[in-house]
């Protein structure tokens, strides 16, 4: 904590992740790729650098870096999943710092975009919501 006081900041319990997510000034998001995060991600624009515990939450990171281009994913240690502190670095400077990591960020504006014209007033969420809507009526 000590050596990052001036560059950045590591939050150690509850954050309101929606309102930080939405901050100018996040360049990208380490995600266990839960699916409530991931939506919050793509609806703010955020790229996202994919570290799944379990269950469901390695699908999702399949998709969001091979389907979606929207994540890079982090290479866990055999055995324990645990990941080393070289190789979170090494993907995050690959994030921050290097042209696929651009494209990242390109792509995430362009699904932020999608998002919110979904859920608009004659989206493709909204008029799927309120399909569902009238069949249980």
């Amino acid at each position: 904590m000590e050596r990052t006081r001036d560059s950045g900041l590591v939050v150690k319990a509850f954050a309101p992740q929606v309102a930080v997510l939405n901050k100018d000034s996040i360049g990208g998001f380490v995600t266990h790729c839960a699916w409530n995060s991931v939506l919050e991600a793509v609806v703010a624009g955020v790229p996202m650098i994919a570290l799944p515990l379990y269950a469901e939450q390695h699908l999702n990171r399949n998709i969001l870096v091979e389907d979606m281009k929207m994540a890079i994913p982090v290479e866990q240690m055999e055995g324990d999943g645990f990941v080393s502190g070289t190789e979170l670095e090494k993907r995050v400077r690959e994030f921050m710092e290097s042209e696929k990591g651009e494209e990242l960020r390109e792509k995430s504006r362009k699904m932020k975009e999608k998002a919110l014209a979904a859920m608009g007033p004659s989206g493709s969420s909204t008029k799927a919501l309120t399909k569902l809507v009238e069949l249980w009526n």
